[in-house]
């Protein structure tokens, strides 16, 4: 969708901000490019709308050479999101929504309807926001009004220039939420330009670590955080990487361990005599179905003796992920509930558990499988948890 072919950009003083870049963007591929400031990020996204033109080599995006198309008709084509927003403070939420089909010349009642779709998209209700004005919003909800703007003509390519830097760390992590549940619906082709490489990683399907005027690395955000490709990368994203790689690394059925299984309806001897078989401390408690109900420790069951039932004794789990949840959501969860362990769910069906250990050997897998160029389940190792 976007192809970059040599490009560069020198200034009349001699800054060479970008420096024959060649890489490509899929269709409906969100790239992140980080780096820090000055290093010619943002410079490569403006190039791709014309707002900077390139020195040397050539731009395409759907295949057309955009040195062959006039500018402001390349912009219309390219939704655009800026950190300031750039709302029109005289013009309605519903009227800045509807700004660039407007421009395009679509009949006003199709222009609003399409700007109220875009609106309850990105979480703003059209019939309580669409009459208010920019001044009456906050920054968050001001930078979603931007987003759908630049989604309301329906783009095949989204311009992204630190999108959520103005506004706290909660409403940020908010955005990024409510973006990555748009983007997973609509799929556009999406340049993100951040600074932050947490930003890069959660949102990006590929991220491009900048150097001065250089990408040092252009690769998935498990790759970058796994096996940084440079010294410079390394140090970029920060010794705490394997941490960071927590967020994008997924739970899988094979992570998990199968802890001893008591069925809901059982009475509590069976329950205990399989406890005290398995050498177990505590059961999962399932249904007929398999769906999770909660857990029931042995020496509960033991009390209970033949006049009680597991339904009755078992306690809620409150320490549960639904499987392909980041790794880092099951740490949140164990720590949150002080639980040595978390329930892994495919809906309401029990998967297994995650431990530690386990935690540790997914990690430990995803970044060998990225290193070795294999899926993770072809990764072997001595396992801490069959020690």
């Amino acid at each position: 969708m976007i192809r970059f072919e040599q490009v560069s950009k020198r200034y009349p003083d001699g800054t060479m901000a970008v420096d024959e870049l060649s890489f490509e963007v899929g269709e409906g591929e969100l790239v992140t490019l980080v780096g820090p400031s000055g290093c010619g990020k943002t410079t490569t996204m403006m190039m791709v709308n014309r707002l900077i033109e390139p020195t040397a080599g050539r731009i395409f995006v759907n295949g057309e050479n955009i040195a062959d198309v006039d500018p402001v008709r390349l912009r219309r084509r390219i939704g655009y999101v800026i950190q300031q927003v750039g709302l029109f403070p005289h013009r309605t939420v519903l009227d800045n929504t509807a700004t660039v089909p407007a421009l395009i010349g679509w009949k006003k009642a199709k222009a609003r309807a399409r700007a109220a779709e875009l609106l309850d998209l990105v979480g703003l209700d059209p019939k309580m926001y669409g009459s208010r004005y920019p001044e009456q919003l906050s920054g968050g909800q001001r930078q979603r009004v931007g987003v759908a703007r630049a989604l309301a003509a329906d783009p095949p390519v989204l311009l992204m220039d630190e999108p959520f830097g103005a506004v706290d760390p909660v409403v940020r992590e908010q955005l990024q939420d409510e973006f990555l549940r748009m983007q997973a619906a609509v799929r556009k082709t999406v340049l993100l330009v951040t600074h932050d490489i947490e930003e890069a990683v959660r949102l990006g399907d590929r991220i491009a670590v900048y150097g001065q005027g250089r990408i040092e690395q252009f690769d998935t955000p498990g790759a970058v955080l796994g096996t940084p490709a440079t010294p410079y990368v390394a140090g970029f994203v920060g010794a705490d990487r394997g941490l960071k790689r927590l967020s994008v690394t997924e739970i899988l059925p094979d992570d998990l361990e199968q802890p001893t299984v008591v069925r809901l309806d059982e009475s509590a001897a069976h329950a205990a005599a399989r406890l005290r078989e398995e050498d177990a401390r505590w059961g999962v408690v399932l249904d007929a179905d398999g769906d999770l109900h909660g857990w029931v420790g042995i020496d509960e069951v033991a009390l209970a003796g033949e006049g009680g039932k597991v339904g009755d004794l078992a306690h809620r789990m409150r320490a549960w992920v639904p499987v392909g949840a980041p790794l880092k959501q099951a740490f949140g969860v164990m720590l949150q509930h002080d639980a040595g362990w978390v329930a892994v769910l495919d809906g309401a069906r029990f998967l297994g558990v995650l431990t530690p250990a386990k935690l540790h050997e997914a990690l430990r897998r995803s970044v060998d499988a990225d290193a070795q160029g294999v899926a993770r389940d072809q990764v072997e190792f001595d396992s801490v948890a069959d020690a």
